[in-house]
């Protein structure tokens, strides 16, 4: 496919068929091979050779032979250099080939940058195309190459002999060739290695002005835990690694100390690193343990410090927010959850006074740089409400309908900038440059797109190079020896980011911002989602909660704020879950810290008299004292059991460090028997904190009160039985009066006054007051 791709209409022809068909018949006639000599198309300069057709046949170059060039040097040819080509060749299948030869062949000039990135797809040789072998001197020879050996070679050629033409880019390859068992009367091209060569014989007609962003960036290496002294805790131990002798970062600001370049600095690594060079500091085990950080560790941080300060010296730094936010998963996910942008302010808040505190140099804090300069209205948004007024992107984003490349500044409105860089030159360093083969072609390809760039127009440009975010040692290797040999070229000159913003704007050049739809789905799917920012927000509303007891909030807050910048990192694309992990750690770390503050369990409380004082005790388990707490106790039953008179009480309390206060409350019961009191902390602002303490308040005495109420029924009953009686006793007085007058008025009428007829006769006046016909009187 690739093929037909690269040679619409030709392989097809009908030429081209006979040409295909006459040289397998040839591969069969090897006296006559020798006298098939085929010219190069499209370079008349070109010196003839003789090859057998069977040879030049479109083959397959990925074996049994590879090829593998690992130094071209120099990358850019003048007109008086002598091109050397170092690479290694390799029997990659299982038979021997004798006879094996490594010829260079310079091709035809690229026209478009379009063509310079194809030269590396395609992977069959094809006669013509690939240009003819220079031959002569200029060639590596081995009379055997054994299966799964490696042969090394080096060949050298005047640039004079090349045969290239006027200035430009031409694609050039290294061929090998030899006979197998197979056919052995027959010399094949067994394996091929494309690359491309900027010649330039001459000065050029216009300048280009090249901006290289240097990013130190790195992951996510503190948490947000620290002890009495402030010791920071780090993840794991990798940093230490980055910034050895050798490692990433070591090698970023060796390199970057020797090279014109704008520093794009984290302000999360300069404090990580800041931390370790202070000593004290402590590392999270496998096992959850924390131990100390080494002395020798101590001593690489202290040293990569004074280095990078070195370097940076009269040298633009960017400082991008603390901890590289994700500004896609912002403008995506989080920039309608309560606080995500007050997250993004306060990161690049901090941004310049940690670089300032650390290196002594004030960076620029004005430039966004959303992941991979994808661009859309909803980043563009969030970047210019956390401060940024220009927007570094990529040309693959904000695309021009243009025959050339034009300069990197442009306005897209609102008094924002984009600063676009260009995409062939800032990923031109991805993937495994650990390979000689693979840094040699990402070095060349960048020098042809640079030249290239300079060759479209007569006009002076501004070029912006943003490569990836963390490139690795070897990916920056290739970026200081690309650079270094633009430097000797004659069309490049460096500039920094802040000269290139305020170059003219081309006026052909687009600004418009592409939609969010546009925004490429497999950046999406690594984003941030709308519940991580949700579970951000949670953590801060609880820090808001917890900070506003503490006596010096500043420890607390600042490492909490800064773990929250850091849960929003870059980084963690790619890694879900450690980023889910590393939210849950700071959101339990805090819990535990402001559980530290709670009220002690108690047991039953016992009243022994009408009124008691219960007291109920406040722990303050942290180093630093609290304050603005109120401690309420309320009664469940206020009817028989009250606090201070009521149904609840409460008092402002402050406790010292690592220290319990207890507070007292009067209550006072009005019955035997237990009632449920319950004891919570709120803040002044009424908010309740920590978890509540409940317990029983059991009365064991009668009170004077309950006396008194007992008192007085008794008072109550004693007073109706006096009066039961007395009304008794009146109304027998009364009856017996009466009886006295009857008697009386008996006597006057009977004229037997002696009284002994009272026996004969019934006593009528019994009858009437005693209705049971007893005789017996009856009280009233």
């Amino acid at each position: 496919m690739a093929q037909a791709a690269d040679f619409q209409g030709m392989s097809s022809s009908p030429g081209r068929r006979w040409l295909r068909r006459t040289g397998a018949v040839l591969a069969g006639a090897p006296l006559l091979a020798g006298f098939l000599q085929l010219p190069s198309a499209g370079r008349a300069e070109a010196a003839p050779t003789v090859t057998p057709a069977a040879a030049e046949a479109s083959q397959d170059a990925s074996g049994p032979l590879s090829v593998s060039l690992d130094k071209v040097t120099p990358g850019v040819v003048t007109k008086d250099d002598t091109l050397t080509v170092s690479g290694t060749v390799t029997n990659t299948g299982k038979q021997a080939v004798t006879d094996a030869r490594v010829d260079l062949r310079p091709g035809e000039a690229l026209e478009t940058r379009s063509s310079i990135e194809g030269v590396s797809r395609r992977t069959t040789f094809q006669i013509g195309v690939d240009g003819q072998a220079l031959g002569g001197d200029h060639t590596a020879e081995f009379d055997r190459l054994e299966p799964k050996v490696s042969q090394p070679f080096s060949i050298t050629v005047p640039a004079d002999e090349l045969g290239l033409g006027g200035a430009g880019v031409y694609q050039f390859a290294a061929s090998v060739s030899g006979r197998t068992a197979d056919q052995p009367w027959a010399e094949q091209v067994l394996g091929i290695q494309r690359t491309v060569l900027p010649w330039q014989p001459g000065k050029p007609g216009s300048n280009t002005r090249t901006t290289f962003l240097w990013p130190l960036i790195s992951n996510v290496h503190m948490t947000a835990e620290t002890d009495e002294q402030q010791t920071p805790v780090f993840l794991n131990d990798s940093l230490t690694r980055e910034i050895a002798p050798g490692g990433r970062l070591d090698r970023m600001v060796s390199l970057g100390d020797q090279l014109d370049i704008t520093w794009v600095i984290d302000p999360d690594v300069l404090a990580a690193v800041d931390a370790m060079a202070d000593g004290s500091y402590r590392v999270k085990t496998e096992d959850g343990r924390t131990v100390p950080g080494t002395q020798e560790h101590e001593t690489q941080a202290n040293r990569w410090l004074a280095k990078l300060s070195a370097a940076v010296e009269d040298q633009e730094v960017v400082a991008l927010p603390y901890g590289d936010p994700d500004l896609a998963s912002v403008a995506h996910n989080g920039r309608n959850v309560s606080g995500t942008l007050n997250h993004l302010k306060e990161a690049t808040g901090v941004a310049a006074e940690t670089v300032w505190s650390i290196l002594h140099v004030q960076p620029s804090t004005e430039y966004a740089w959303p992941v991979e300069g994808a661009l859309d209205p909803a980043i563009k948004n969030v970047a210019t409400s956390a401060g940024a007024d220009k927007v570094i992107t990529r040309s693959d984003s904000l695309e021009d309908d243009l025959s050339y490349t034009p300069s990197a500044a442009r306005p897209i409105g609102g008094g924002t900038t984009a600063v676009v860089a260009d995409a062939w030159l800032s990923t031109a360093f991805e993937g495994d440059l650990a390979r000689a083969e693979n840094s040699t072609l990402a070095v060349q390809k960048f020098l042809a797109q640079s030249f290239a760039i300079t060759q479209q127009t007569n006009k002076d440009r501004s070029i912006v190079v943003a490569p990836q975010r963390m490139p690795s040692a070897s990916q920056a290797q290739a970026m200081a020896e690309a650079l270094t040999a633009l430097r000797e070229g004659s069309w490049s000159t460096p500039q920094t980011l802040s000269e290139a913003v305020e170059d003219e704007p081309d006026p052909r050049a687009s600004t418009t911002v592409p939609p969010q739809s546009a925004y490429p789905s497999a950046l999406r799917k690594k984003e941030l989602r709308r519940d991580a920012f949700e579970q951000i927000a949670e953590t801060q509303a609880k820090l808001d909660r917890f900070r506003v007891i503490l006596t010096q909030e500043n420890r607390v807050v600042t490492p909490f704020g800064r773990a929250m910048n850091r849960a929003m990192s870059v980084s963690w694309r790619d890694h879900a879950g450690a980023a889910g992990d590393y939210r849950a750690d700071v959101k339990a770390y805090l819990d535990d810290l402001a559980d530290q503050v709670s009220l002690i369990d108690k047991s039953e409380t016992k009243l022994s008299g009408h009124s008691a004082t219960v007291p109920v005790t406040v722990r303050n388990n942290l180093v630093q004292g609290v304050e603005g707490l109120v401690l309420r106790l309320t009664s469940t039953n206020p009817s028989r059991l009250e606090i201070d008179g009521k149904k609840y009480h409460e008092q402002p309390i402050s406790v010292s460090g690592e220290r319990s206060h207890s507070v007292k409350f009067t209550t006072s019961a009005n019955a035997n028997g237990p009632v449920t009191v319950v004891a919570q902390l709120y803040t002044e602002d009424g908010r309740a904190y920590g978890r509540s303490v409940a317990f029983d308040v059991r009365a064991t005495e009668v009170t004077a009160t309950v006396m008194l109420v007992i008192g007085g029924g008794v008072l109550v009953l004693v007073l109706a039985g006096f009066r039961m009686y007395t009304q008794r006793k009146r109304a027998a007085a009364r009856d017996d009066a009466e009886a006295a007058a009857v008697a009386e008025d008996g006597a006057e009428d009977d004229p037997d006054a002696s009284g002994q007829a009272s026996d004969l006769r019934p006593d009528t006046s019994a009858e009437s007051t005693d209705p049971s016909a007893t005789g017996e009187k009856v009280d009233r």
